[in-house]
């Protein structure tokens, strides 16, 4: 994806500022509360994403709030601003947030007919400092991606709106089938979440608390939060990073439940450049005889983080890890499954961008059935990939090693 790579290439030039200290990401504030009596729908790669969105928003009666990292005007930009105009016009209140490096690529046309249409649209932390409102630090993105619609559903995980998405990862596809603003015949392999229930609240409170951040404005007004009632059986927690305040919650409650392993942690990462503290945790996990298994991408979109992750891969596997590299489609989902109990989905990769510098967003479910639905997707995966052996590993050349030993200097700006 061009976009994604605009945006890599702009933060790693502005990440010549000092390296984050190495006990940021683990400083924790008290977690949410448990919000019991949710519904959960796994949602696999993006064009059943995007659909699921699209019908949530087609039936919104109030209003509809949009965090997203990267947003084009592409195929998928412009069906959405064709439905967000028949919503506005039928008195729906449009709230648009995106991040202004993930969506460096995107025409300023692009935004202007959204706000012709009667859209509050918001650029989150300008490139440009003099339309920076209060303090402008280019390496603190919002990478979150929540969709809150009438204060009763919410969307979250890794998938952005962009036409990258517009095909299935095991979409196989001749080149002459790929539609212009498409980097691959092959979609890209990622995973969202759709929620209902009381837990809709909190996603709702971090779409606001980025709007205020921003200062974007008063948020139109509206019936933000409706009192929502039970929709399932399912207890589920949200989970935030916020560099302004050095808390990654995420980092700490993955740590943690790593910590207390007995079965299986099976992770799959789009961008896996995981710092000491966590490389311990996995390798103690495996030595303690936990099945541990990384589902990784074999190529990405910025060359550095996967050689920088590739850096951890000897140490990884003589304690035990089995590594797994999808090489069918861009991987770029961000999910965890532990003890077939406690699972997550949401935004927050393993790599130091994610722990200190990202505002990000994951949704935790503690649900065996959820859990045993990701499962099945990492099974699935695993066919799709091609495991990584210690005795292999061992064996690649010396310019792979040149370009680990590369990436790894600089993995404090991935």
């Amino acid at each position: 994806m061009k976009q994604a790579f605009l945006a890599g290439l702009l933060l790693a030039l502005a990440g010549c500022a000092e390296p984050p200290p190495a006990d940021v990401a683990v400083r924790q504030r008290p977690q949410e509360p448990l919000a019991r009596g949710n519904e959960a729908e796994l949602l696999v790669d993006g064009p059943k994403t995007h659909q699921a969105m699209f019908a949530a928003m087609e039936r919104a009666r109030d209003h509809i709030n949009l965090q997203t990292y990267i947003l084009e005007g592409g195929e998928v930009g412009e069906h959405l601003a064709r439905l967000l105009e028949k919503k506005i016009r039928q008195g729906v209140k449009v709230n648009v947030l995106y991040d202004s490096v993930g969506s460096i690529g995107t025409a300023k046309e692009y935004f202007d007919s959204l706000r012709k249409i009667g859209a509050h649209v918001c650029e989150f932390n300008p490139v440009n400092p003099a339309k920076a409102a209060g303090g402008w630090e280019l390496n603190n993105r919002n990478h979150r991606k929540i969709l809150v619609v009438d204060g009763r559903v919410a969307f979250t995980g890794g998938i952005n709106i962009s036409s990258a998405y517009s095909a299935g990862s095991r979409a196989n596809r001749r080149p002459s089938q790929v539609k212009p603003g498409e980097d691959s015949a092959r979609g890209w392999r990622d995973t969202h979440v759709r929620a209902e229930g009381p837990v809709v609240t909190r996603f709702q409170r971090l779409f606001l608390d980025g709007w205020a951040l921003e200062d974007c404005g008063p948020a139109v007004a509206a019936k933000y939060f409706p009192g929502v009632e039970a929709k399932g059986g399912k207890t589920m927690r949200v989970l935030s990073s916020d560099p302004g305040t050095d808390r990654s919650e995420m980092y700490g409650a993955l740590l943690a439940q790593i910590g207390k392993a007995r079965q299986r942690v099976w992770l799959t990462i789009g961008y896996f450049v995981p710092d000491p503290e966590m490389r311990q945790a996995l390798a103690d996990a495996a030595r303690r005889g936990v099945d541990v298994r990384l589902m990784l991408p074999g190529f990405s979109d910025f060359w550095a983080p996967i050689y920088a992750g590739r850096s951890s891969y000897s140490e990884l596997l003589a304690a035990g890890v089995r590594i797994y590299e999808w090489k069918k489609a861009l991987m770029h989902a961000k999910t965890a499954v532990i003890d077939s109990e406690w699972s997550s989905v949401g935004s927050t990769n393993l790599d130091w961008r994610s722990f200190t510098l990202n505002y990000e967003a994951d949704l935790v479910v503690y649900d065996a059935a959820f859990a045993g639905e990701l499962e099945r997707l990492f099974r699935r995966d695993v066919e799709a990939s091609a495991e990584v052996t210690r005795e292999q590993w061992e064996k690649r050349g010396v310019a792979e090693r040149a370009k680990e030993w590369f990436a790894r200097r600089w993995e404090h700006l991935l």
